[in-house]
């Protein structure tokens, strides 16, 4: 294949740091790609009032590729404040950078591995039968729709008149008649037939393409009719074209007790936005946490991977970094699926599963210490030794 330019977004924080680790990795598995790296973060809030500049976006355009290490999100109050004297004033409001590329290119499949690696001293474990500890091997994919739901940014706090009359006719707003419009806040959770479809139809190709034997839609149709019911609705009408696929149904609350009582029997899960979110963050904390946790935003032009980790930013100025790297190299493996580098994919993963069974070089999380400068004498890896043990054994 042609030699592809990879966006290269640090963001803030210790995206600063992994990112360019995950680069040597890839460079040292023989990876040969451009780079261009590219504005986003709170730097360029601060002294733009925009995270993510429209030179960002032609670039991502340009190159349909990206490669993004983390973002500092703040409410809307404290982001005003921050902005520099020369920016305020002008009507800018904070607005999640990844959000808004991910709204802005319809990225709106994510997709979020997580799957255990044999010796990882995080990995969930439950008492057995009389005295035993099991240690069930994990491995679920979820399929997180990515641009509607409760993140799609449609919200009021005070709602103008003519959006107050309009939740006025609901009947079950009758509750909220007597409340000031001042004193409301309100945020949409808003689904599409087809982009329910498209979340749902690309999880069963993925159970199938993979093996898996099951695809769950985890979302709360008992209760949140409309949205959720529409999800659930579209699972079994494509399910008819997966016969060998079981297509199960839970409810998120319900989900996140079952994942830490039996989650080697889930597979593919396919969930709405901030269910999606809720229920990969729990997966994740089965193999490790948030060190271990890859994520791609695929659209039909453009994907952008990134681990999802935040941005850490009282580890950013430790020297040296302590923060564990294996997120974003499990990011850059995504992306080289994605770029059908499946075999190079396959064995960066399969050097990563080596290092952590053999146990010798271990991050801070992966030895249970509080993050600080002290763990480095305490045996913790600083995070170059961990993409060095991956180079070496590449």
């Amino acid at each position: 294949m042609s030699r592809p330019t990879i966006v290269t977004m640090p963001g803030d924080g210790i995206g600063k740091v992994v990112l360019p680790e995950a680069l040597r990795v890839l460079e040292k598995s023989g990876f040969a790609a451009d780079y261009v790296e590219a504005d986003i973060g709170w730097e360029f809030w601060c002294t733009e009032g925009n995270p993510l500049p429209e030179r960002t976006i032609d670039l991502l355009r340009e190159h349909k590729v990206g490669l993004f290490g983390a973002i500092t999100s703040k409410p809307k109050g404290e982001a005003a404040k921050e902005l520099r004297p020369e920016v305020r004033d002008q009507g800018h409001v904070y607005y999640s950078p990844i959000v808004s590329m991910r709204q802005r290119f319809n990225l709106d499949l994510c997709i979020r591995p997580c799957r255990s690696f044999s010796g990882n001293p995080l990995n969930f474990i439950r008492k057995g039968p009389g005295d035993t500890v099991e240690e069930p091997p994990v491995d679920v994919v979820i399929f997180r729709q990515n641009t509607e739901g409760l993140y799609s940014g449609v919200e009021w706090t005070g709602p103008p008149e003519h959006v107050r009359q309009a939740l006025d006719t609901h009947p079950r707003f009758k509750a909220y008649a007597d409340v000031p419009s001042e004193d409301l806040a309100i945020s949409c959770r808003i689904f599409t037939r087809s982009a329910c479809r498209r979340i749902v139809e690309e999880a069963f190709k993925y159970a199938r393409e993979f093996g898996y034997k099951s695809v769950t839609v985890c979302e709360k149709p008992n209760v949140i009719r409309e949205t959720s019911g529409m999800m659930l609705e579209m699972g079994r009408e494509v399910q008819k074209q997966y016969p060998e696929i079981a297509l199960w149904n839970t409810n998120i609350d319900a989900q996140m007790m079952w994942l830490t009582k039996n989650p080697e029997d889930y597979g593919v899960i396919v969930a709405g936005n901030m269910f999606g979110d809720i229920v990969s963050d729990g997966f994740a904390g089965l193999v490790g946490g948030l060190g271990f946790a890859c994520s791609a935003n695929v659209g039909a032009d453009c994907a952008v991977f990134e681990p999802t980790h935040g941005s850490a930013p009282k580890y950013e100025q430790l020297s040296p970094s302590i923060v564990n790297p294996i997120a974003m190299v499990l990011s850059a493996c995504m992306m080289l699926d994605h770029l059908g580098e499946t075999e190079r994919a396959g064995r960066i993963r399969q050097v990563i599963g080596a290092v952590i069974a053999e146990g010798k070089v271990r991050s801070y999380d992966m030895l249970k210490l509080p993050g600080g400068p002290d763990v480095i004498a305490k045996g913790a890896a600083t995070t170059d030794q961990v993409a060095d043990a991956i180079i070496a054994r590449l």
